[in-house]
């Protein structure tokens, strides 16, 4: 079982920054993915972006230039740096890993979890 638990939510204006933290516990695997996604209410769950094991990085369009990805793996842990935040960013952020990244876009192919962090953006 791996154990994964978001930080770093929270309430901001637009074209402000959060720095999103996803720490991994239990049986962590150095070949794990690591995705991040987004659910607002009344939404379908989507990809937001995805680091592989080797460190390549992958983005939804939406984010592009907006968010950074990045993994600190001595802690065991991966970010989400978010800039300039609009109020449409505004959703439950989760995280979650798996082996591999192919077809990291798609929420099955992850195997765990965490109860993600509100992430809310005024305008």
């Amino acid at each position: 079982q791996v154990q994964l638990v978001e930080s770093g939510g929270g309430l901001v204006q637009a074209g402000g920054s959060l720095r999103l933290s996803c720490a991994a516990s239990g049986r962590t695997d150095s070949t794990y993915a690591t995705g991040w996604f987004r659910q607002a209410p009344g939404k379908e769950r989507e990809f937001v972006a995805a680091i592989s094991s080797s460190d390549r990085s992958y983005y939804a369009d939406f984010v592009k230039g907006r968010f950074t990805i990045s993994r600190d793996n001595a802690k065991n842990t991966v970010y989400l740096q978010m800039n300039s935040l609009k109020p449409e960013d505004t959703a439950a952020y989760y995280c979650a890993v798996r082996p591999g990244i192919g077809n990291y876009r798609y929420t099955s192919t992850y195997e765990y979890w965490g109860q993600g962090t509100q992430v809310t953006v005024s305008s």
